[in-house]
């Protein structure tokens, strides 16, 4: 049995010292903490159709890439309803992908970008449009079972974001408050 001494110890000590370093020198560092999302700013100021359309189907972000979901929300609306901008911004893209017109916008001030389809586009890429512009017509498809209807996409990069969020409080609960003049030939409610 061979007895390992304090000197036939220390190179290998000192080797092991050395090489741990260079064995970790392309391990990977841990991600920085990454900030949360920013908020959507609720930023809209029309519907893309109608006055209040029903929501036929909500947004369900998908758990993965490329996962199960809904990346949009889909509103009801006649074929051949115009398609509005529901905010200022910059075409991206009007065109058709797989046999579909989509209209794109980058929002304005903003990392978002909005999609319309399926819409046959009156604007080209790189139009400037405010918002309530009408960026093409609702053409009729099959995308809600038959029923014509709009999906209404937003991005943040990759991300798929609910577009519901665009819209204030005021535009998605039937309008703003009006206060009305008092007027001095009849006198003010009063409350006992």
């Amino acid at each position: 049995m061979r007895h390992t001494t304090f000197w036939t110890a220390v190179p290998l000590v000192l080797a092991a010292a050395l090489l741990t370093p260079l064995a970790w020198a392309d391990a990977p560092l841990p991600a920085p903490p990454t900030a949360p999302a920013p908020p959507v700013p609720a930023l809209a100021r029309a519907w893309p159709v109608g006055t209040r359309p029903p929501v036929l189907r909500g947004w369900r972000p998908p758990a993965t890439v490329y996962g199960p979901g809904h990346r949009g929300v889909d509103l009801a609306a006649p074929a051949g309803s115009p398609v509005r901008a529901v905010a200022p911004g910059r075409v991206l893209f009007a065109g058709r992908v797989a046999g579909r017109g989509v209209v794109s916008l980058a929002v304005g001030g903003t990392d978002l970008r909005t999609t319309y389809e399926p819409v046959r586009a009156s604007v080209r890429e790189g139009d400037e449009v405010a918002a309530g512009t009408v960026v093409g017509t609702l053409e009729a498809g099959a995308h809600c079972g038959g029923a014509p209807c709009l999906h209404w996409g937003l991005l943040r990069g990759g991300t798929y974001l609910d577009p519901l969020s665009l819209l204030p409080p005021w535009l998605l609960n039937g309008g703003p408050s009006r206060l009305l003049p008092v007027r001095p030939d009849r006198p003010a409610a009063v409350s006992p």
